[in-house]
């Protein structure tokens, strides 16, 4: 292993849901290509797997291939499948703040996180927030926090999440539009290596308002923002027809996409690679990458489910993470 290097912290995520199987699974298919220690209670982990407790994130460094590093975290009784109980929202909570905690403090290179069941932290331990991203905004002090889909044929950032689309219009603001803009520029400056990187802005309307007869958002709300940005220098194309945007030959115009909603990002990403997508947390003092699926109840315990988005975001959160303080590797 290079010295210096520090392994991915990963969360347990909803013990009752694939998280734990699939933290097995991705340590047996990446072994020492990407160091990492998953936070969680023991006992949650499938019958029979090999794992080795660790006192620090650092020690999961020695431990041999074939076994799970794991720091122990208890939980308030057994797992049960697909069936998530009230009694362990807490501590699910409690994991993701300890791993944060880890990466702050320097004992960690990367966080990366299992799904979580918001209804079940909310239900259970009274979790106040729409999902991880802006429970990590909070912990790490952020003011706005943004999420990113990235897998090798596309990145995308919607400006909005999970509001409904009725809501999309009020919503989006200027400064929301700028914000997300700036920090998705310097994110692919600092953690994906790219010294020019090139946007492309998809307009809200279809065909991008066909020049206001199909909505006006993208004449006065839109355009100036992106002209603005413009003449500071930033490289971005738009507003654009989002019909038109994610096919190849359009795809290798930009580095990433900036979408208006939910789902004019995501149902283009997810049919371009639906297993390898990864979720990425940009605008944080740290490292944050996720699968880009829930915690699949109704596969959870059958051995079925696919590791592939979990070991990309932990291929993902480690490259990162080099790139922000380089180790030899």
């Amino acid at each position: 292993m290079p010295p210096g290097r520090l392994p991915v912290v990963l969360t347990c995520g909803e013990p009752a849901g694939i998280g734990p199987e699939l933290a097995v699974r991705a340590r047996a298919a990446l072994g020492a290509e990407v160091p990492f220690v998953w936070i969680g209670d023991p006992g949650h982990l499938p019958p029979g797997s090999g794992f080795a407790i660790v006192p620090d994130p650092a020690a999961a460094l020695q431990v041999p291939d074939a076994l799970l590093p794991v720091l122990p975290h208890a939980f308030a009784g057994p797992a049960r499948h697909g069936q998530p109980d009230p009694r362990h929202a807490a501590d699910v909570v409690a994991v993701i703040a300890r791993a944060v905690g880890l990466v702050r403090d320097g004992a960690a290179a990367a966080l990366c996180t299992a799904p979580i069941h918001k209804k079940a932290l909310h239900d259970g331990a009274g979790f106040a927030y729409a999902g991880h991203t802006e429970y990590l905004a909070a912990l790490a002090g952020a003011d706005r926090a943004v999420m990113m889909l990235a897998c090798p044929a596309l990145r995308v950032v919607p400006v909005t999440i999970h509001i409904p689309l009725a809501a999309v219009p009020a919503a989006l603001t200027p400064d929301l539009l700028e914000t997300t803009i700036r920090i998705t520029h310097a994110a692919l400056i600092r953690d994906f290596g790219i010294a020019a990187p090139r946007l492309a802005v998809a307009g809200l309307n279809p065909h991008a308002g066909e020049g206001g007869a199909m909505g006006a958002e993208e004449i006065g709300l839109i355009a100036p923002v992106l002209d603005r940005l413009r003449a500071e220098g930033l490289a971005l194309a738009g507003p654009l027809a989002a019909d038109s945007l994610f096919h190849a030959a359009a795809r290798s115009g930009y580095d990433a996409a900036v979408a208006m909603y939910h789902d004019q990002a995501l149902i283009p990403i997810k049919t371009l690679d639906f297993a390898g997508a990864v979720n990425v947390t940009l605008g944080l003092p740290f490292v944050r990458t996720s699968p880009d699926h829930g915690t699949a109840f109704d596969l959870a315990g059958r051995g079925t489910a696919d590791p592939s988005s979990l070991i990309a975001a932990l291929r993902m959160a480690d490259a990162m993470a080099a790139r922000r303080a380089p180790w030899p590797r």
